[in-house]
């Protein structure tokens, strides 16, 4: 760990980087040289993102000509950090990525403009009503009020299978219209769980899932929560998330359909699914293009497997989206720059045909996204976005101190070393505290 004035002269260093990044861009007023007004974007892309977002910014500096917008580009490991910097010098971008989950913070710091007022409404008429849900603030609660961004994906964590190796063993494909129950998957993991060069040890497993990522939907599926309805009390300790929580432990300890710590080492999960060593994994959105490009078998996309106490599946859905700095001297133009970036329909075209995210337009999902033939039943997503996906835990509170703390201790009972029980019962007074130091910052930040 960096020591703390090791952190403060990288901070320094930050802002010095992103300030030169923005002060010297235009004039004082937000215009060019020639006139134009000028809108800038900081983005974190991938290479191929970046190509995109280069000619959907030629397309709508050729509609809007007396608009010009200067793309600055970071990698995500600096992204952050860069944009925490121009919030503290007060160089934000006019354009910047916001996570659904950060909205109320930003706003609440009178950094998010409220664009409500500039948003042509025709225009969200044909997008997902949840992706736009999850920047509705009304100053106390997410999901509700104006709206402070747009969003530029929206991407649903579901599951994907081992076409290949199902065909193999002679077992039927998931059937898309049912989900598998808890003890069928389980049943079925095991059957796919094998030493497949006789060595003694086993190659080929069930299924490797992420806590961070994957525990929610056996929770949720089970009738489980991280918080209660009104989201200031921490519900870990309830006996529908600890029965949850055993199964997804026991896929590891008791059943052997998961490999353990040790043989993940040598080979990690996301590796194993790669080189056609999983029957199951998870999947979103942004691994299709990974995934099509790849992987040496065929696969397809299926619902998460649903508790037996419920029936119902459940995900959570990630999203990020398109915010305003609530300085920027050019409001009407910057909100017309967003919702060009996440409501144009040729733009969404371009980024699902490089298989980059599922469009947010819904026609163009539809049209050009869900019908392409590879994964198997790639319509899931959209099964998922509109019928049992959720925003995570999180997203509710202020801050994510308090889920963060969760995940921090958890692999001696993902290793089955610590009861799940004795876990949850531990951990849920010292996530509570986090919790309410959440609200209380909250509350500080309203008084500003």
């Amino acid at each position: 760990m960096l020591r703390r004035g090791k952190k403060l002269a990288v901070l320094g260093m930050a802002l010095v980087m992103t300030t030169s990044l923005f002060t010297g861009c235009g004039s004082s007023n937000g215009k060019t040289s020639d006139g134009k007004i000028e809108i800038s974007w900081m983005a974190s892309t991938q290479p191929q993102e970046k190509v995109i977002y280069q000619k959907i910014i030629k397309k709508f500096e050729q509609k809007y000509p007396n608009i010009t917008i200067k793309f600055i580009t970071a990698d995500s490991d600096t992204y952050s950090q860069k944009l925490t910097a121009a919030a503290s010098s007060n160089t934000l971008p006019d354009v910047y990525y916001v996570g659904s989950g950060d909205v109320r913070k930003w706003a609440d710091n009178n950094q998010l403009l409220d664009i409500q007022k500039y948003v042509d409404k025709s225009k969200l008429d044909d997008m997902w009503s949840s992706a736009l849900d999850s920047y509705r603030y009304d100053g106390k609660e997410i999901g509700k009020g104006d709206l402070y961004a747009l969003p530029r994906s929206t991407g649903p964590f579901i599951m994907a299978y081992n076409k290949t190796m199902f065909e193999k063993a002679g077992i039927p494909l998931p059937d898309p219209k049912k989900p598998y129950t808890w003890d069928e998957f389980e049943q079925i993991s095991k059957k796919l769980t094998k030493d497949t060069n006789g060595d003694g040890k086993i190659d080929q497993f069930g299924t490797g899932l992420a806590a961070q990522f994957s525990l929610q939907s056996f929770v949720w599926s089970n009738g489980g929560d991280w918080l209660d309805k009104t989201h200031k009390k921490v519900t870990i300790d309830t006996p529908e998330f600890i029965q949850a929580f055993q199964f997804f432990v026991d896929m590891q300890n008791k059943y052997k359909i998961t490999p353990s710590i040790s043989e993940t080492q040598s080979l990690g999960g996301y590796q194993r699914w790669l080189k056609g060593q999983m029957a199951f994994y998870a999947c979103a959105t942004w691994d299709i293009s990974t995934f099509n490009k790849s992987l040496p078998f065929d696969y397809g996309l299926m619902t998460p497997p649903v508790s037996p106490k419920t029936g119902k599946p459940a995900t959570w859905i990630q999203s990020v989206g398109f915010g305003i700095s609530a300085k920027t001297k050019h409001p009407k133009e910057a909100v017309e720059f967003i919702t060009y970036l996440s409501a144009d329909k040729e733009g969404n075209k371009e980024e699902a045909a490089e298989d980059l995210q599922m469009p947010n337009v819904k026609s163009v999902a539809d049209s050009d996204y869900f019908s392409q033939t590879k994964p198997t039943n790639i319509s899931e997503f959209k099964n998922a976005v509109e019928n049992y996906g959720r925003r995570m835990p999180a997203e509710y509170t202020y801050t994510s101190a308090w889920y963060d703390e969760f995940f921090t201790n958890i692999q001696p009972v993902l290793d089955g070393k610590v009861s799940v029980s004795d876990y949850c019962k531990k951990e849920q007074p010292i996530m509570q505290k986090l919790l309410d130091d959440s609200y209380k910052q909250q509350a500080a930040a309203q008084k500003k």
